[in-house]
């Protein structure tokens, strides 16, 4: 069995190779040619899976280790009777942790506190309904909106489009890319609130973001995911309050638990045992200590106790220093641990500030 892997499906090599030979490809070099031959294809969010990259090739299995699945045509995988998985929910806790670290920058770069804000929340599913939790962690008023889930599940507290866009002082964005989707934000309702994106590009029309926060409608804009990827535009990163390259998703227990999914997805599949090497999910490590000011407001608190494990400001400037190497910047993306996964000893901190942290999922020790 021959098996196509982006090198960014970390341990891929090593759980894959007991079923067959594994050939480790750049998602964006993912070819016709490449996958001709090949049994497995395992994929991420930069190559695009369909009839024209599949087509007379001898493709069985084809697994994305992400949560989006719009790179992917299904219809014609399932037209061709071709198995499919993806890692639904794998890395959801990372990307609301890189809300959570966002929320905190813009509070203390701006002077404004979360407390009493409102934060409207666009998909409330997986990463949205956790990101949901973390903000009234934080103090803030949430507006959820997810019409297909309200739909679904009847859920009362649930607000609409409009209603987030005109009480919301931060929208944060969690949906897939859709026809319905596609440019939910754009000139004519953006203005007045900071826009945080980490679903998709086309989500929010990017021409329209650079305008609006040129001309001041947009106070504010926080982007993890850009139109045109990998070549992003220039002048909104110049524009946004920070700018990062797809890299919300990337902690150590994300990728490794989108790997999981696949690996057990493709033994399902074809029928194979599962055997994974003991010992890969993160265990707790050793203790984090933090020191901080208790007289500080509780956002510089927070702050300096979310960058002991994940630090946006540094992906921002890596960013803006090498924008031409997008690509790069994830595929050295340094090892990030989730906030749980570390005990922490934090001195000096106020109990206001320890309340929140426990609520975004840290573990205080003494």
């Amino acid at each position: 069995m021959k098996i196509i892997a982006d090198p960014n499906i970390p341990r891929a090599r090593e759980w894959f190779a007991p079923h067959g030979e594994v050939l480790l490809v750049p998602g964006r070099q993912i070819t016709r040619n490449v996958v001709r031959d090949a049994d497995v294809l395992l994929v991420r969010s930069v190559t695009p899976v369909n009839e024209a990259l599949l087509e007379g090739s001898r493709v069985r299995f084809v697994a994305t280790a992400t949560i989006g699945t719009d790179h992917v045509d299904t219809a014609y995988l399932a037209a061709n009777k071709i198995g499919f998985a993806s890692a639904a929910g794998s890395n959801a806790n990372s990307v609301a942790e890189y809300v959570v670290a966002a929320l905190l920058e813009w509070s203390c770069r701006t002077g404004q506190p979360l407390t009493g804000r409102t934060l409207g929340v666009v998909g409330v599913g997986n990463v949205g309904s956790r990101v949901v939790r973390y903000a009234a962690a934080l103090g803030m008023r949430v507006l959820p909106n997810d019409p297909p889930r309200q739909l679904r599940e009847h859920l009362p507290n649930f607000v609409s489009l409009k209603t987030v866009l005109t009480e919301a002082d931060i929208v944060t964005l969690h949906v897939p890319l859709q026809d319905d989707t596609r440019y939910l934000l754009h000139a004519g309702n953006l203005e007045r609130f900071v826009v945080i994106n980490t679903a998709r590009g086309a989500v929010v029309n990017n021409t329209a973001l650079v305008t609006a926060l040129r001309s001041g409608k947009v106070p504010a804009a926080i982007l993890d995911v850009w139109e045109n990827e990998p070549n992003i535009d220039r002048d909104l990163l110049a524009a946004v309050m920070l700018g990062t390259p797809h890299i919300a998703g990337y902690s150590h227990e994300g990728k490794l638990a989108g790997t999981q999914m696949v690996y057990e997805a493709f033994c399902r599949y074809f029928g194979l045992p599962v055997s994974l090497p003991v010992g890969e999910a993160s265990p707790r490590g050793s203790v984090v200590e933090v020191e901080t000011n208790s007289r500080e407001p509780v956002e510089q608190q927070l702050r300096q106790l979310v960058r002991a494990f994940y630090d946006i400001a540094a992906d921002d400037a890596a960013l803006r220093q090498a924008p031409t190497q997008f690509d790069a910047l994830r595929a050295r993306y340094p090892v990030r641990h989730e906030f749980w996964t570390r005990p922490v000893r934090w001195r000096g901190a106020s109990a206001p500030a320890r309340e929140i942290a426990r609520g975004l999922g840290f573990h205080l020790v003494t």
